[in-house]
């Protein structure tokens, strides 16, 4: 398996299996239609590429590993390695979960048709807000949780039962309510899991603006 691996990685690596090298391998047994593996083989050779051509490639796949690569891994070391795990789990992580907010909160601007703002480091230490929309005078504060199918909904009041207190001490404080708004992946998009959140914001809103 950790050959196989290898020699998959690096041919795809050095596009030795692509259509330029091989043929459309595809179309090419559509056409043949064949009943074995040896009236494939013998169509291929005559037909798309010749068992030379073939072979002149597995000579080239061994001299990427043996040479290329090889030199590659001798030069990686240990700190490369504990670097790379490092960025992997906390810098891309981290990197990907700012971006799903965006891209959520890009989405909410839309639907709102206002400016949503990230709220102050103060804002965020005492009161867990993460951006805001200012009503003249007021603000509604806005928490944007991203939120996995494997998080289960008793985590997720129970965070919310412990930041009410702060929530409401926000408005208080500037007048308008806080909301959570859960996004989640689907597919390749972020969406809002509650997208009812959005006609209760319009409704803080509407409130405020008539205040």
């Amino acid at each position: 398996m950790a050959k196989e691996w290898i020699l998959n990685s690096v041919m795809n690596r050095f596009q030795l299996n692509f259509k330029r090298n091989v043929g459309a391998t595809s179309e090419s047994i559509r056409n043949c239609s064949p009943k074995t593996l040896a009236e494939w083989q013998e169509y291929y050779f005559k037909n798309v590429r010749t068992k030379e051509h073939i072979e002149e490639l597995g000579r080239k796949l061994y001299t990427k590993i043996a040479e290329v690569i090889q030199s590659e891994v001798e030069a990686i070391t240990v700190d490369d390695c504990i670097n790379y795990m490092k960025e992997l789990v906390i810098d891309r992580t981290f990197d990907g979960y700012l971006t799903e907010i965006k891209t959520v909160y890009g989405q909410l601007e839309k639907m709102l048709g206002v400016k949503i703002e990230p709220a102050p480091d103060e804002w965020d230490r005492l009161f867990n807000v993460d951006f805001f929309i200012k009503i003249d005078e007021k603000y509604i504060g806005l928490q944007i949780k991203p939120v996995s199918t494997g998080m289960q909904l008793p985590e997720i009041f129970k965070e919310r039962s412990i930041q009410h207190e702060s929530h409401v001490q926000f408005s208080k404080r500037f007048g308008g309510k806080v909301f959570y708004i859960f996004s989640q992946k689907e597919g390749e998009k972020k969406v809002i899991k509650n997208i009812e959140v959005v006609g209760e914001i319009k409704n803080e809103i509407a409130i405020l603006q008539n205040k």
